[in-house]
């Protein structure tokens, strides 16, 4: 589809604590699957005085990884990326240990309202429980003993998701929205494709290098990697059309053409970042609903859109 180069050699050396800097050390759940990868990645920021971004599942032995790494110091922060289960479940078990404040773009919210029967996050799941204790607005700031974190909202594969810059540094925390591994999983209503672009048009123009991603090793060259992300997205939104323009009416039709080389597995996620893409195309006014709604609508291109 493009020149992207995904990096799936990584050894996550999974519960043990990777120094990734002189401010920053990876801690990797032990929850692999093929939408987590090898697990999810939690970073320590900071010495002494820390702060603890995505606490990850809810597993306790993750937790007692966590709590090991950071012996003789202080958790004074706990910051999550975005509401899914995969990242914030674990965030109860780790402020009952340590009674540290969540930090958060706020509770888990939809891109759009959800039609009757959508669940739409896959088994990552949408943590509706989670409330954090500060709501964190775009540019918001966490600082402790010699770190500074700028929260940059992020959303499109969660409405709340964000960011977070380590000031002093060329490094961004990028959650799930870039990913070295992999593409991200944009699934309507809990994210949104258009959402997604405009996201990663800002983070294309930001200074940092260095992304520290939610699931993965880290990305360097960064920008030409966002670059390439944008460049597979659009050609993924023409192949898409295109389909549609032949005459392919459903999203199955469509997976079964554009997504032939995926695991059948895999097509389940691959269904809901077609609708993803379908519904921007129709908010472009590119493609019509005809019939239905959502994952189970019949489309129809637009003459001249």
């Amino acid at each position: 589809m493009s020149d992207i180069c995904f990096d799936r050699d990584f050894d996550p050396q999974t519960g043990r604590a990777v120094p990734l800097g002189p401010l920053v050390r990876r801690v990797t759940a032990g929850n692999a699957n093929p939408f987590t990868f090898r697990g999810t990645n939690s970073y320590i920021v900071g010495h002494g005085r820390v702060a603890l971004i995505d606490p990850g599942p809810d597993d306790p032995a993750h937790i007692e990884a966590l709590l090991a790494a950071t012996a003789g110091e202080t958790i004074e922060a706990i910051i999550v990326t975005h509401t899914h289960r995969d990242h914030s479940a674990g965030v109860p078990r780790l402020v009952a240990a340590t009674g540290a404040p969540v930090h958060a773009g706020g509770a888990h919210r939809f891109a759009r309202p959800p039609r009757a029967g959508e669940n739409a996050t896959l088994d990552a799941g949408a943590d509706e429980r989670f409330a954090p204790d500060v709501t964190l607005a775009d540019g918001g700031i966490i600082a402790g003993e010699g770190w500074r974190l700028e929260a940059v909202a992020t959303p499109g594969h969660a409405a709340n998701h964000m960011a977070f810059a380590l000031s002093g540094t060329d490094m961004l925390f990028s959650g799930d929205h870039v990913m070295g591994w992999s593409t991200t999983v944009v699934a309507p209503p809990d994210g949104s494709m258009a959402d997604y672009m405009a996201s990663l048009e800002r983070l294309g123009g930001r200074p940092e290098t260095i992304y520290l991603p939610g699931h993965g090793a880290p990305i360097a060259d960064a920008p030409a990697f966002v670059r390439a992300l944008r460049a597979h997205r659009r050609l993924r939104e023409a192949a898409i059309l295109a389909r549609i323009e032949k005459g392919d009416r459903t999203i199955a039709e469509i997976v079964a053409v554009v997504y032939r080389e995926t695991p059948s597995a895999l097509h389940g996620a691959a269904a809901l970042s077609v609708l993803a893409h379908v519904e921007e195309l129709v908010a472009k006014g590119r493609v019509r609903v005809a019939d239905g709604a959502g994952l189970h609508a019949r489309y129809e291109a637009v003459s001249g859109g």
